[in-house]
């Protein structure tokens, strides 16, 4: 019945896509889109979405599509460009204040791709009364092109509609929203190209979310202050997001933060998510660059869902356009405050001490009897709304700094991380010559890995590492990566492994965490005599440890070990982590 019902509601869309000429006017096409033929149930398939929106690039000047490199489902991602003065050459449009919005990451939740594409429609035909003139609006509609083309209506089991819709996982069924540092797709690959490029004022990514039910329509996370940092952080909490609540209220949508519940329930407070680089969001931040994931609410209606989202992506638009010259001094305040400092933040956890109070609109949470196992439930009754001022923990402290380098050393053979690099516009150069430089080495002292797989990695946290000096012989051909860029945020998260969503974090250097040599202890005895007789002090320390542990004692082998992990013998590249940093 749904099929049924679909074809009947896209016979108009499809006769003017398919019938029209290149002479026809604006008149003569109906340009309502599917969500609006269904009042506000059904949603674009992949390839409806694409030719409306590339009917509105063929029927406007201000309104292009560009293609940006591949995707996973062998598609290309697209871009609509928005441009009052039609300007689409990337140089140019640095020139303006830029929103990028990214849609359909997760196309299950396909809210974005038609608020998008009737604000676009809706601008490029002067029904929106803003003004827009120093502002252009970059829109991605499908960035997951694989899940939007494995639709279903089944999968998204707690969200009201619509009828139909894609999958969460790409070709490859990776959550795109998780792939930002590892880079294990073409989608981002791409999405790298797509964002540096424009370099955007603010980016928008579009969601539906999971979790506690409430009366808000539409809830969002707006990067950490902290994480921002500087001006520019205080310049998002402080003006940004006031002015868009404020705007939206004049609506009637009442948006607060994104509900990440601490407890069983969000009357107590919540926790500002943290969104880490792995995320879209917390990608972008490596870049000083603001934004907001956007989150409607899985129990309300489609409808209510897209026009919430139509209506956020419109004040942004807006905002942009009265404070975006303000925004851009900010972002580029902080960047050259980045090249200024000698370390910079790599890590951060929750400062408690630091809490806001928001005004919510919850429904009473309680537990009852459940009628599936009979044991006890949550449920939140709708008969029972409530209003009330609650704490809002958003506050970050710093929980680790890196000292910033003059220069990073890669030898050429980890082609994986440069071209991750090389993605991201990194500048670099390359030895054209053999050389020795002293250089401060990082070994891998601990690290703990995670059971099963995510997103096809085996992730390592809570790690650990241990510097020392040393004079090391690098080949032609090795790069050599200043951090006097633009960019050295992006490379200070990365490169250093103790950070979150590090390359070492995100398996990139596991070859290092093998030994490849060691010893038979028949042979190694004899040997290990020598050793001690060379080195009194080695031989003390081997004492020690003898009275110190008794399992030690009595375990030749382990003797054997701590000898050969304290001699030559040793190979150097065990848990060397395989990047340098160098200062003139």
């Amino acid at each position: 019945m749904i099929q049924l019902r679909r074809t009947f509601l896209i016979i108009g869309l499809f006769t003017f896509i398919f019938s029209c000429s290149k002479n026809q006017t604006e008149e003569d096409i109906d340009w309502q889109t599917l969500f609006e033929k269904s009042n506000g149930t059904e949603t674009f398939t992949y390839e409806e979405g694409m030719a409306y929106f590339h009917q509105l690039g063929d029927s406007y000047e201000a309104f292009r599509v560009v293609e940006y490199g591949k995707t996973d489902s062998g598609y290309p991602l697209n871009v609509g460009i928005y441009s009052k003065e039609s300007t689409f050459i990337p140089s140019d449009i640095k020139k303006k204040n830029v929103l990028l919005i990214n849609n359909a990451i997760h196309p299950g939740e396909p809210d974005g791709v038609d608020a998008s594409m009737m604000l676009m429609r809706d601008l490029l035909q002067g029904k929106v009364n803003i003004e827009n003139e120093n502002t252009i609006v970059a829109i991605i509609p499908f960035y997951n092109i694989g899940g939007a083309l494995n639709r279903n209506s089944s999968t998204r089991a707690n969200q009201d509609g619509p009828h139909e819709y894609g999958f969460r996982g790409n070709a490859k069924n990776l959550d795109l929203n998780r792939d930002f540092i590892k880079m294990d797709s073409e989608n981002m690959r791409s999405f790298a190209e797509i964002f540096h490029l424009y370099e955007p004022e603010l980016f928008i990514d579009t969601h539906v979310s999971n979790g506690a039910d409430y009366q808000h329509v539409l809830t969002y996370l707006a990067t950490h202050e902290e994480k921002l940092g500087g001006e520019i952080g205080a310049f998002m909490k402080e003006k940004m997001n006031p002015f868009m609540e404020a705007e939206m209220k004049k609506e009637g949508w009442d948006i607060v933060p994104y509900v990440n519940v601490w407890g069983t329930t969000p009357d107590k407070g919540y926790v500002q998510f943290f969104d880490s680089p792995r995320y879209s969001s917390g990608y972008t931040a490596l870049f000083n660059t603001p934004s907001y994931v956007i989150e409607t609410h899985m129990l309300k209606p489609y409808q209510q869902r897209t026009l919430a989202t139509y209506a956020f992506l419109k004040k942004a638009i807006m905002f942009l356009e009265q404070h975006g010259d303000a925004l851009s001094k900010a972002k580029e305040d902080k960047i050259a405050s980045d090249l200024k400092a000698e370390s910079l933040a790599i890590n951060w956890s929750l400062d408690s001490s630091k809490v806001d109070q928001i005004t919510f609109k919850g429904y009473e949470g309680s537990y009852k009897a459940s009628e599936v196992s009979g044991l006890p439930r949550l449920f939140y009754d709708r008969s029972k709304p409530y209003e009330k001022k609650i704490p809002f923990y958003s506050g970050l402290q710093v929980t680790k700094e890196e000292k910033k380098p003059d220069f990073f050393v890669i030898p050429r053979a980890w082609g994986n991380v440069i071209a991750a690099l090389e993605h991201n516009h990194i500048k670099m150069t390359q030895l054209e010559a053999d050389q020795k430089m002293k250089v401060d080495v990082k070994y891998i002292d601990r690290y703990q890995t995670v059971k099963s797989p995510y997103e096809g990695h085996y992730l390592h946290y809570d790690i650990a590492t241990v510097t020392k000096s040393e004079e090391v012989q690098f080949r032609k051909g090795d790069y050599l990566i200043p951090t006097a860029q633009r960019r050295v945020r992006f490379l200070m998260e990365t490169l250093t492994p103790e950070a979150k969503d590090s390359f070492f974090a995100w398996n990139y250097f596991d070859p290092i965490l093998q030994q490849k040599e060691h010893f038979s202890s028949y042979v190694f005895e004899d040997k290990a005599i020598d050793i001690l007789a060379k080195n009194p002090e080695l031989k003390e320390a081997l004492e020690q440890k003898k009275k110190e542990d008794k399992h030690f004692k009595n375990s030749a082998y382990q003797q054997l070990e701590f000898i050969y992990e304290h001699s030559d013998h040793k190979e150097k590249s065990h848990l060397r982590y395989p990047i340098y940093k160098y200062d003139k």
